[in-house]
């Protein structure tokens, strides 16, 4: 049986940054390149800041690009001063939520138990969960990338069924290349997002594993786009410094439509 086309996935982690006028030109820029894609065979969707999302969200209206968060908790509502619920974003016009990003874990205390508890809020809402993954740079120098990432994982899918998970993105971003300017090589990228979809296939089952789309993130850029998502098991991007230029963010989706 043929494997699924797995329609490629470009998503831009805008993080920390823009104001709410400059995310309003952003993705003005960004409509026309968007639009110019081959609708199935490349998605895109952009990742603002929270305070930027309603605004984003009225000028993305009949565009090609969807919108996502970047993270959300785990309760519909309550006391959590300074958190942003699944159902706020999913009001707003969300059609992703980014979980677990290493930064998440890395300063905000993120667990792969509160990432799983976080895709059950976003499925509720009716959204799509980004889940990420990778390992530091001691974890791959010890030789310990597979076990590290697929631990994540286990973790963030525990209790979670085939039919939930065939819907789900994942997002390998191995965290020393994250913002550092060093890309792993398509080589790498490959054998990693392999080992991912075959514990996929282990986990449930090989239909399974075949639907999910799995990003590559780590100092994606134009240059190495193309190559990266041209690996049979790199299904998008997940962008951070360059989706917030424009003409960046256009050459990577130029890539992705010549991968």
């Amino acid at each position: 049986m043929a494997a699924p086309t797995r329609r490629k996935l470009i998503a831009g982690n805008w993080k920390m940054n823009k104001t709410l006028s400059e995310a309003l030109a952003l993705v003005r820029e960004l409509k026309g390149p968007a639009a110019a894609l081959p609708a199935d065979r490349v998605e895109v969707a952009v990742a603002p800041p929270f305070v930027s999302l309603a605004a984003v969200a009225k000028e993305l209206e009949g565009s090609a690009l969807k919108l996502a968060g970047q993270n959300c908790h785990w309760e519909a509502s309550g006391a959590f001063t300074g958190e942003v619920s699944a159902p706020m974003l999913k009001d707003v016009g969300c059609a992703y939520v980014i979980l677990g990003h290493s930064e998440r874990r890395q300063y905000f205390g993120e667990t792969d138990e509160t990432v799983n508890k976080r895709i059950r809020a976003v499925l509720a809402a009716g959204m799509t969960p980004i889940v990420c993954v990778g390992e530091t740079l001691a974890e791959r120098e010890a030789g310990r990338t597979k076990d590290v990432v697929e631990q994540q994982v286990l973790g963030a899918l525990k209790g979670y069924q085939a039919a939930e998970v065939a819907n789900f993105v994942l997002a390998y971003e191995p965290v020393w290349a994250i913002g550092t300017g060093r890309t792993a090589t398509s080589a790498q990228a490959q054998e990693v997002h392999r080992a991912l979809r075959e514990q996929l296939g282990r986990l449930y089952d090989v239909g399974t594993a075949e639907r999910v789309r799995i990003q590559y993130g780590g100092s994606v850029k134009p240059d190495n786009a193309a190559e990266l998502l041209g690996q049979p098991d790199v299904d998008g991007a997940l962008v951070g410094g360059a989706s917030l230029k424009a003409g960046d963010f256009a050459g990577i989706l130029k890539g992705a439509v010549g991968a």
